[in-house]
């Protein structure tokens, strides 16, 4: 039985926009069924990398698979939950209302009804907004109405959630409580999740990472990994050993070596051990004289 390809494959991934390169050829893969976190300082290109890993950011060259499709593939749309870091909702609608709108468009028609209920309420009680359910999304806080967002992500069963900084303003306790909710999804659905992230200590909780700098990956691979190849005792500690490692190549002098320039009025001279070649004379019969030269014709006298 063929392996299933992963849910995220990049190779020579370059965004541009205006005239400036925004990430620079980025070879990566995210595999299925776990939490893959994008860690780095704010302005990187983490969710310009997003937006290309959903469709939605123009001038993507390079290759970008996603659920071994094409990135922005029409079938994509039902596979994939997106959440952006500003909060997607109505605010003249209720949670359930909001929840309700987008759950018509993923699973439409009369029949779906019942399934649809279901779905909401599932997704509210994900999210801990059960108490909040029927108040309208402008009433709420900042990280409630980000928990909205979330909820709407995770209608219908999403084969890959992207959440861009979903844990921004939360209080340490929701905090704890969501990623403990994105690793019952892993764990329990099978779901795979691209989460970014500036706060370090959150790279703990992923089961492996991508972090970035300028547009570029400056690794990927396990926490627990990172941490044994640069000896440090924190993701946050190996990433800035990473940091200052690349930035100490950028510096280096490159080594090259230089020739003498040759005297073009000079001979060349053939090799030590090669055989100096002899003129040889030419074949008896034939016009010793370089081809294209014709001997003058005679005029008659």
């Amino acid at each position: 039985m063929p392996l299933s390809p992963p849910a995220v494959r990049a190779e020579g991934l370059t965004v541009v926009r205006g005239t400036r390169s925004v990430l620079h050829g980025l070879d990566f893969t995210v595999p299925r069924g776990q939490i893959t976190g994008l860690l780095g300082p704010s302005g990187c290109g983490k969710s310009t990398l997003m937006r290309a890993t959903v469709g939605t950011q123009a001038k993507v060259s390079g290759t970008l698979e996603v659920l071994g499709l094409p990135a922005g593939d029409a079938a994509l749309r039902s596979r994939i939950g997106y959440v952006t870091q500003a909060p997607s909702v109505y605010d003249d609608l209720t949670v359930r209302q909001n929840l309700g709108y987008f759950a018509a468009i993923l699973d439409p028609g009369r029949a779906a009804s019942e399934r649809r209920h279901a779905d909401v309420t599932r997704v509210i009680d994900d999210v801990d907004l059960a108490s909040h359910a029927d108040s309208l999304a402008g009433n709420l806080s900042g990280g409630q109405r980000s928990r909205v967002s979330l909820a709407v992500a995770l209608l219908g069963t999403p084969e890959l959630l992207v959440l861009d900084e979903p844990t921004v303003g939360l209080d340490p306790v929701l905090r704890r409580d969501l990623w403990n909710l994105f690793h019952a999804i892993a764990e329990q659905r099978g779901t795979t999740l691209l989460i970014s992230s500036h706060v370090m200590d959150e790279a703990e909780r992923c089961h492996r990472l991508l972090l970035m700098r300028e547009g570029g990956i400056l690794a990927d691979d396990t926490p627990d990994a990172l941490r044994e190849r640069t000896g440090a005792d924190t993701v946050e500690a190996a990433f800035l050993h990473l940091v200052d490692e690349a930035a100490e190549a950028a510096h280096r002098p490159a080594t090259t070596t230089t020739t003498a320039p040759r005297n073009p009025a000079a001979p060349e001279l053939p090799a030590p051990d090669s055989p100096v070649p002899s003129p040889e004379p030419p074949a008896t019969g034939t016009d010793p004289r370089p081809a294209g030269a014709h001997p003058r014709e005679e005029t008659a006298r």
